[in-house]
């Protein structure tokens, strides 16, 4: 069987918030109350559905009374791409742009809302570079407006200038202490290995947290949190009560699914797998459900998921998505070796951060290429992240080199840190190190 790609935890579609807190380089404080700033296009990150559905259809009314209302416009056009992220539906990506353009045709100069919406636009078609220059033109127009720096800071995170995202997150920390500043704050702290200082930040957003679409977010991500640190019963603990906020929640319920897996359940983490995917067809889900498939030697029904996972794939390109890193993991899931090594190469021509640097140095290595795999492995790490799919990428590649002492500590790490991080990966790198520990 082909070595497989195994992706990091915690990757949802890039407009899933990330990473920070208040006082971001010391701790995480309470901060002053939020500046009065003009209005802006973002829609909250956990925007529940019926209420995001409704503040379309008022939008849709009213441009159709009043079709010269620029900032309406914008409104739509943020509310359209948040719509994208909820439903998995790549098609609401052109409305948005549409309805942000239009907006920028009536109202050419000083126009932030719809210059703030086109930067989110761009962060979920996975156009970070030009998601930047979106927000750095927003940020001159409402230099004191939180939103501008989500933009800015989902931008530099994609694109690995880690010091200017922090710096983001703490300004949007200064307008707008809440949930998409905390949320943002916690994963730029676990990108830098401040687990504990990412949970608090987590925290923080869940007490800021008065809707249970919030609450239901904010305790997703401290079960995701939990699961990578390999936390298992946490984690359930933590999508429980997410559940219990909001029942419906899918990313709540891959996390349920994912927690079956973990324990040993794998019948139940099938069918919670099989009802995620049913629901919102989301890449991610599609390829976790599909490596489960394998990882339990159902091939064949591994297949039928990859080809909805192609699908997929080419409804969101056709919308404008451009997403190599996850193409490589696919095309080296499924034995294509040239084929990951490509995508992981067009990746990092576009953004070098550690994600894309791991993608290429294991796209690397399945090529047998593992001089090179190191190095991009080793800057994959660079951050401080303790990620276990990095710690078994790197363990795996300083075996091939024949480095046997240090792959025995990677390999030892990456089980350390998340014994359950993949049912494909994790019971191999378990037999790597036993082989490695035993001499043979």
């Amino acid at each position: 069987m082909p070595e497989r790609s195994i992706r990091p935890r915690r990757v949802l579609a890039v407009v899933v918030l990330v990473a920070g807190a208040v006082a971001l380089v010391v701790s995480v404080s309470a901060g002053a109350s939020a500046p009065a700033v003009a209005p802006v296009a973002s829609v909250p990150a956990a925007h529940p559905p019926d209420t995001l559905a409704h503040s379309i259809s008022v939008a849709q009314d009213k441009l159709r009374r009043t079709p010269q209302d620029p900032l309406t416009w914008a409104q739509l056009g943020s509310a359209y791409v948040e719509q994208a992220r909820i439903t998995a539906d790549p098609a609401y990506y052109p409305k948005a742009q549409g309805a942000l353009e239009k907006s920028l045709a009536q109202q050419p100069q000083g126009n932030g809302p719809a210059l703030i919406g086109m930067g989110a636009l761009a962060n979920a078609r996975h156009d970070f570079a030009g998601a930047k220059t979106w927000g750095e033109r927003a940020a001159a127009v409402l230099p004191d407006t939180a939103e501008v720096y989500g933009v800015l800071a989902d931008a530099f995170t994609q694109l690995g200038d880690a010091d200017a995202a922090t710096d983001a997150i703490q300004r949007m920390l200064d307008h707008k202490p809440g949930v998409s500043s905390f949320t943002r704050a916690s994963y730029d702290f676990e990108l830098h290995g401040r687990v504990d200082d990412a949970r608090q930040a987590l925290q923080r957003a869940l007490a800021d947290s008065t809707s249970s679409s919030d609450i239901a977010f904010c305790r997703y991500y401290l079960g995701e949190l939990a699961f990578n640190s390999g936390q298992v019963d946490e984690a359930s603990a933590e999508y429980e009560q997410g559940l219990a906020a909001d029942p419906q929640n899918v990313a709540l319920l891959e996390g349920r699914a994912k927690v079956a897996a973990a324990t040993g359940r794998v019948d139940d983490a099938l069918a919670g797998y099989r009802d995620v995917v049913t629901r919102v067809p989301l890449p991610q889900y599609l390829q976790e459900y599909a490596e489960l498939l394998l990882s339990a030697g159902r091939q064949a029904e591994a297949n039928q998921q990859f080809a909805v996972l192609d699908g997929q794939q080419r409804l969101f390109a056709a919308a404008g998505v451009t997403d190599d890193l996850t193409a490589s993991s696919i095309a080296a899931d499924r034995g294509d070796r040239a084929g990951a090594l490509s995508h992981a190469q067009a990746e990092w021509g576009r953004r070098q951060n550690v994600l894309a640097a791991d993608a290429l140095g294991w796209a690397l290595h399945l090529n047998g290429r593992d001089p090179e795999a190191l190095t991009y492995l080793d800057r994959a790490g660079a951050l401080g992240w303790r990620n276990a799919t990095f710690a078994y990428h790197r363990g795996t590649v300083l075996a091939a080199l024949g480095r046997h002492a240090e792959a025995v500590t990677a390999l030892s790490e990456a089980l350390a840190t998340n014994p359950h991080f993949s049912p494909l990966a994790a019971p191999g790198a378990r037999t790597a190190l036993d082989r490695l520990k035993g001499g043979r």
